[in-house]
């Protein structure tokens, strides 16, 4: 595994406004209508404002209310079935959504019985420039008490009860920062955690209070390496000032992780700032720490982790199909996996999603915006084939953007994901529960296309692709990642990450046409392009990485990988990494430009010879007196690397403001290096 990454909720605060203000202007502007201006077909209508009883075939109330919209989804939905029970599925169907909020009573479930067909698809699509918002949370209408200053107080009989419990709290359209403590930056812990039986750790004095414990709900969220925990406290020992949490810590995460950061949550004490909220388990108690002295109008808390889900059954070759949900919002999903504590392991790759798939082909999911959610905004995962995930805006996520096939390898074709395209997205402010989560995760899978992506403001990686560790089979090959543009990875939270990150063998995989920059981890791994173990057989070329803290490229071990054609500049530490020596060839590098002002060029291991480089061309504008590892210039090259390759300048445009396009006489280009044209990164108009 290398390393990998961490840290987020004190973001919360200074993001908040700006996911707001965005959602307002989503819902004022329309801006993800789809194309719907031309009905054929069979119509339906649904509409926070309609009733189940109605016919669906009117687009708003008729007069004396005797006909109009249906209410629910699921009432469509079971529309469409009847059609095919009266043998009138004859031709494709298209459901309208009204503007307004629709709030879920349970997750709304398609099986192959729900399929459209090539000729006759079904879609699921908002009306007009109006925007439908799918919400998984439930309005807490309760007679809020008075319990202090600007503080207000409600019992939840269902928390009381034990059937009900969040992490997450939506007042006014705005998520708000369960209580913490502190407020800015980090607790740390005295040394290692313990990593025998249930997480141990010994705390700074003042830090942990025992009396705590006999809340039951006061949360740790620690930071180590790549990953994150969110455990409860159930035992303080005051005397040794000993903090023990409910189950094991992952090993590999946390070993050698001295002093690793953490902060509480949930504490009384913690609720302390305008804006936080803090619920008590045992009493039901929900208290908010109002901004204002007005009350406010809307408070939403989550209840279903998933809003939809395509359940196919590939097992026995019963594909859902051709199935488009277009222009609507999903919000307000349910967090996983917390109520006894959670050891991240890395990405949060068993955190689901608000919209789940299995058995899926030739779906359709687009121009969609998934806010305001606890976990990950799209997972296709088994037996899913030929879907699309295009044009959305995927924000303000407790996880990840998109996940596609899974941890397990399959080797029968109908259990297999592959051929997938995940295109023209914007993912940002993710991880905000589950800090480890990334952009796009693709798994167990091949063949599929991520490309012309925007993903930024992650607090590890932003695209992984693959999922075994050394030279073992895997079932990620022949993945094209094109044309995106990944930056703001890290902040400084975790490490062991990269703006693109692999793992595994991986022929016919392409990673081209992609900008990288700024990518800052916690301490170490902090990367631009980074083929981690066994990364094996992989072109890397025409990419742009910049402004990395530890490398623009970095390969721990792998082999036989191509990388040529790229730029690697201003990273801080090194330019250009590689950990492990084999006996076979690492990598070729050739046709590169790698341009720095600070740091070495060569970090790391180059022990022994089994890599290849030629045709570069190098260059440090404050001095050209740099090595290469323990070598000169001159020494490197007896070796038989870059025996063609030049320390020139490479005549950028304009490298102060990272226009690294090529000026007409550029040595570069007589090495064989070919222009890159980034006009075509990131999503397109």
């Amino acid at each position: 595994m290398g390393e990998k990454k961490q840290e987020p909720p004190f973001i919360m605060k200074k993001i908040a406004l700006v996911v707001f203000l965005s959602l307002c202007f989503v819902i004022s502007s329309g801006l993800f209508a789809s194309s719907n201006a031309a009905p054929s077909g069979k119509i339906f209508y649904i509409s926070p404002q309609g009733n189940d009883a109605w016919s669906g075939t009117l687009s708003k109330p008729a007069r004396g209310r005797t006909d109009g919209p249906f209410a629910t989804i699921t009432r469509a939905r079971d529309a469409i079935r009847q059609l095919k029970k009266d043998g009138s599925f004859n031709q494709s169907v298209t459901v309208y959504l009204r503007g307004g909020t629709f709030f879920l009573k349970e997750t709304v479930v398609f099986t192959p019985e729900d399929s459209g067909t090539e000729q006759w698809p079904i879609r699921y699509v908002n009306f007009g420039n109006e925007t439908p918002i799918l919400s998984g949370g439930q309005l807490i209408e309760t007679d809020w008490k008075t319990s202090g200053a600007n503080q207000i107080q409600a019992i939840l009989p269902e928390v009381k009860n034990g059937d009900w419990y969040f992490y997450q709290l939506f007042v006014d359209g705005e998520r708000w920062t369960r209580a913490r403590t502190p407020n800015e930056g980090f607790h740390t812990m005295a040394g290692e955690m313990r990593l025998e039986g249930p997480a141990r750790f010994t705390f700074q004095d003042g830090d942990i209070k025992k009396e705590w414990i006999e809340y039951g709900d006061v949360d740790v969220i620690g930071l180590a390496k790549w990953a994150e925990i969110r455990m409860p406290i159930v035992d303080v020992d005051e005397a040794n000032r000993t903090a023990t949490l409910t189950k094991q810590v992952p090993p590999s995460n946390w070993q050698g992780e001295n002093n690793p950061r953490y902060w509480i949550e949930n504490a009384p004490e913690a609720l302390d700032q305008p804006g936080e909220w803090r619920l008590e388990r045992k009493t039901g108690t929900l208290t908010l720490n109002l901004k204002s002295p007005e009350r406010p109008a809307r408070v939403i808390a989550p209840r279903l982790p998933n809003l939809i889900r395509l359940e196919g059954d590939p097992q026995a070759g019963q594909p859902i199909q051709y199935l488009s949900f277009e222009g609507l919002t999903f919000a307000h999903s349910r967090t996983s996996k917390l109520e006894d504590g959670y050891g991240d392991v890395q990405a949060a790759h068993d955190i689901d999603a608000a919209f789940m798939a299995t058995g899926a082909e030739h779906c359709v999911v687009k121009q969609c915006r998934f806010t305001q959610l606890g976990n990950y905004a799209v997972e296709f995962n088994q037996g899913c084939k030929f879907n699309q995930i295009a044009g959305n805006e995927m924000s303000d996520l407790g996880a990840g953007g998109v996940k596609i096939g899974e941890r397990a390898r399959r080797t029968e074709a109908n259990l297999i994901t592959r051929h997938n395209l995940v295109t023209d997205n914007r993912i940002h402010h993710i991880g905000i529960i589950y800090p480890a989560a990334v952009g796009v995760w693709v798994g167990q899978s091949d063949h599929n296309t991520i490309a012309h992506n925007h993903i930024h403001h992650t607090y590890y990686t932003g695209i992984s692709v693959g999922w075994t560790w050394g030279y073992a089979p895997t079932g990620a090959h022949h993945n094209i990642i094109e044309f995106n543009h990944v930056h703001d990875i890290g902040q400084g939270i975790l490490s062991d990450m990269g703006g693109i990150y692999t793992l595994g063998t991986q022929p016919g995989t392409v990673i081209r046409n992609n900008i990288f920059h700024d990518i800052y981890s916690h301490t170490y791994g902090g990367w631009g392009i980074y083929p981690d173990e066994g990364s094996t057989r992989i072109l890397i070329e025409n990419n742009i990485t910049y402004r990395t803290k530890s490398a623009g490229f970095h390969q721990h071990y792998g082999k036989e990988n191509t990388v040529r054609n790229n730029i690697f500049a201003l990273a801080k530490e090194y330019q250009v990494m590689r950990t492990r020596a084999e006996a076979h060839v690492s990598f070729t590098f050739e046709r590169n430009i790698v341009y720095f002002e600070e740091g070495e060029l060569l970090g790391s291991n180059w022990s022994g010879s089994n890599y290849q480089f030629d045709y570069n061309l190098y260059w440090n504008p404050k001095t050209r007196n740099f090595k290469f590892a323990d070598w000169t210039w001159d020494e490197w090259r007896a070796k038989g690397q870059d025996t063609h390759s030049k320390i020139a300048d490479p005549q950028f445009v304009d490298p102060e403001h990272y226009d690294f396009g090529l000026k007409s006489g550029s040595p570069a280009l007589d090495l064989g290096f070919q222009p890159i044209d980034v006009s075509q990164v990131g999503p397109r108009p």
